[in-house]
């Protein structure tokens, strides 16, 4: 043995604190040896161990772990857990410690991107379960190597006043587990940059280097540091602070005094208390001031969901949203930040195992699952879902001033604090809950913030689109109220009886016309034609046809409406439910004219059918009477029926998340139509009593019935008119909404 061996095992004697500081010794020996190794290769383990067998296989374990450290991420001398069993008698792969399999994974994961927990599970079955504990609770800690230990307790010595690289500190801005920040002058450019020291490890960088977006923290570049060593990422300063002083501030705000200028308030003391001075003549800051507290959570809302549905587009999800980590502007922007344990499908040897961990209070129920060993859920199973998840509990949290879970249970040990924190989430939130919440702020966003936190992924907004989409009818007063009517108004109650109103609003104006041309053909055409009962028993048969036909097909597509939403799941994946709810009104319009112009066509026949013969004038006379008191009944149900649709059935199919951003065009469409159909209530009336005053002067009583019921027919339509048309662009707005 060599003299290091030598003096090895004269020295390893004593107290188990003694024991514990050679153990340090040694190891440090150890990596001291591993800097020659490009000059005489790397260290040999065997020399820096004692004879003890206790003492010996944890030093072994401990020098194992370095050296795993140093070969796979430093020197590219890779070594397998494998070789070390062949090497060492105490390893034996049944046995072998989890921490040391672990390490190896870990190590792993930093240069080959395809390596995967599950090989490891495969690799060693007796230790799976553990294992798996193991990377959960390593990856909640930040538990590394000891030279990853000892460089992390390094920099949170740092404080400001120092110098560190290119970078005078100036004063700190925030700390979290893995890294501290603040505020720097940037020596060689003479600029206020924010600078996040942390330890070299992870894919931040690489991250947020791929991400350029309004809503997201613009990163200037990245410095690798000897002393004390480390990683500095120098990125866009904000001075008004993180979410997180604005949510403690609403914590012991009332309820009536928070609003717009709550929002302001505080950015003013942030400003203030770092050297700043409040922008004073910002379009934005009046803006915000006027907004309401839920319409301020909805808007800061729709920026977060726009930075992380750009960010998950990239193959980005960042896993740890809390207000903390989210950043504002002096005039209120938020901007999304500390992407440390994201995980990024789109940066060589990125993990999604790597780092994984985040805050515990606004993870989702998949990913404290992935977090406790015996639930089958892991890492790569999260999704985009997961994060707007996040988002739904850091808005509730900042809307009511507490978060939407009670998660004082979970204080004691790691396993059993995610376990009741799990089964609270799903439980999900409770009624009173969410009736206090109804009672004191707006009915849409606290719908929409429920769905957010549905325990299953599945029952929550899918992607980020629509929930920005939802967030933007809460910040607007007409759209909250076609969309989320009160339970006991007529807009709520009118979901509940579809098929029967759209019925009555088809039915009415098609009786009153079909009761005005039977008196008119029977007066001035078929008394002439055919005396007695002939007119009536054509007249009961084809009605008799004509109506079950019209009835029929209104219904059935009054139940395509219907069904769409009573059953949201298949309202959600129909590309076509919403044209067809916003053309009701017109397809219904169609079908009545058509029928009248089969019955103006089969009026004619059935005559000539049972032997009356009709000359062409009288053709032309009974097909036009019938068109005409045909585009009666056309163009008012027409009205009516549209009107329905936009107040109660569209916005009821909004509510459930069926996004209105891909019904621009037709509702573009359904405008052209209005205009058309409003022309048309206008023409009709002035063409009939033309028609009539050429065709049957004598019928005074009748122009005169024209000349007042259009009149007021055109009233009601023009009234129709703008109250759908008021509608069509709230829906434009909120389906096209500006920053």
């Amino acid at each position: 043995m060599s003299d290091s061996s030598s003096h090895t095992s004269e020295t390893w004697s004593g107290s188990g604190d003694s024991n514990d500081q050679r153990m340090t010794d040694e190891i440090e020996r150890f990596m001291d040896a591993w800097e020659c190794a490009d000059e005489i290769g790397p260290p040999d383990i065997e020399e820096f161990l004692c004879p003890d067998a206790s003492v010996r296989c944890e030093l072994l374990i401990e020098l194992i772990k370095v050296d795993l450290e140093l070969r796979w991420r430093e020197y590219a001398l890779p070594k397998r857990l494998s070789e070390y069993c062949e090497e060492f008698e105490e390893l034996q792969k049944e046995a072998l410690p989890v921490e040391l399999i672990y390490e190896e994974y870990f190590c792993r994961q930093a240069v080959e991107t395809s390596v995967t927990l599950g090989e490891y599970l495969e690799t060693y079955p007796h230790q799976a379960d553990a294992l798996k504990q193991f990377v959960n609770q390593a990856s909640l800690t930040g538990e590394t190597v000891i030279k990853s230990q000892e460089s992390l307790s390094t920099i949170m010595e740092i404080e400001a006043g120092q110098v560190i690289d290119d970078f005078d500190l100036l004063m700190p801005l925030g700390q979290g587990a893995f890294a501290k920040v603040f505020l720097a002058r940037q020596i060689s450019m003479q600029r206020l940059v924010a600078v996040k020291i942390s330890a070299d490890h992870g894919n931040e960088p690489q991250t947020l280097a791929q991400l350029d977006h309004d809503y997201i923290v613009r990163v200037h570049d990245q410095r690798i540091v000897d002393s004390p060593p480390s990683r500095l990422l120098y990125m866009q300063y904000l001075p008004g602070g993180t979410l997180e002083s604005v949510t403690k501030r609403v914590r012991y705000t009332p309820i009536d005094l928070r609003d717009g200028e709550l929002l302001l308030e505080v950015l003013d003391q942030t400003l203030e208390a770092k050297g700043e001075i409040s922008p004073t003549d910002s379009s934005l800051r009046k803006e915000l001031a006027e907004k309401s507290w839920p319409e301020i959570v909805a808007w800061i809302g729709i920026r977060i969901a726009k930075a992380l549905g750009y960010a998950t587009e990239q193959g980005v999800l960042h896993r740890d949203l809390k207000p903390a980590n989210v950043l504002l502007s002096a005039e209120g922007v938020p901007k999304l930040a500390d992407f440390n344990i994201s995980f990024s499908s789109s940066v060589e040897g990125a993990n999604p195992t790597a780092y994984f961990g985040g805050s515990l209070a606004y993870m989702s129920p998949e990913q404290l699952e992935a977090c406790i060993p015996q639930y089958s859920t892991q890492p790569e199973d999260l999704d985009g879902r997961s994060d707007l998840y996040s988002l739904g509990v850091l808005l509730w949290e900042l809307l009511t001033g507490s978060r939407p879970f009670d998660d004082s249970l979970g204080a004691g040990l790691p396993s059993a604090a995610i376990e009741e924190m799990l089964q609270t989430r799903r439980e999900g939130l409770s009624e009173e809950k969410v009736e206090f919440a109804r009672e004191q702020f707006q009915d849409s966003l606290i719908r929409v913030l429920s769905k957010s936190l549905a325990n299953n992924r599945n029952d929550r907004w899918q992607n980020a689109d629509e929930l920005i989409e939802q967030l933007e009818i809460c910040l607007e007063p007409k759209a909250r109220e076609l969309i989320d009517p009160p339970a006991q108004s007529w807009r709520a109650k009118g979901r509940c009886c579809i098929v029967l109103a759209v019925l009555l609003l088809n039915l009415v104006p098609n009786a009153i016309s079909a009761v005005g041309n039977f008196f008119y053909n029977q007066t001035e055409i078929f008394e002439k034609m055919a005396p007695g009962q002939t007119f009536e028993i054509l007249l009961a048969a084809i009605n008799g046809i004509a109506f079950p036909i019209g009835v029929g097909m209104v219904v059935w597509l009054s139940l395509q409406v219907k069904r769409a939403i009573q059953r949201p799941d298949q309202a959600s994946e129909s590309t076509q439910i919403r044209e067809s709810t916003l053309m009701l009104g017109h397809r219904c319009a169609i079908i009545c004219l058509l029928l009248w112009i089969v019955a103006g066509i089969a009026y004619p026949v059935a005559f000539q059918l049972i032997g009356i013969n009709v000359s062409l004038a009288t053709y032309t006379h009974i097909f036009g009477s019938l068109v005409l008191f045909g585009l009666i009944s056309t163009a008012y149900p027409f009205f009516g029926i549209t009107w329905y649709s936009v107040q109660v059935l569209y916005p009821a199919l909004l509510q459930l998340g069926v996004g209105e951003r891909e019904d621009r065009q037709e509702l573009q469409k359904l405008k052209f139509y209005l205009r058309l159909y409003l022309i048309a209530a206008v023409c009709i009336p002035l063409l009939s009593r033309a028609a009539l005053d050429i065709v049957s002067p004598e019928l005074r009583w009748l122009a005169l019935a024209l000349c007042f019921g259009g009149a007021a027919a055109f009233l009601a339509a023009f009234w129709f008119y703008r109250q759908i048309e008021d509608d069509i662009d709230v829906f434009l707005r909120i389906s096209h909404s500006e920053d």
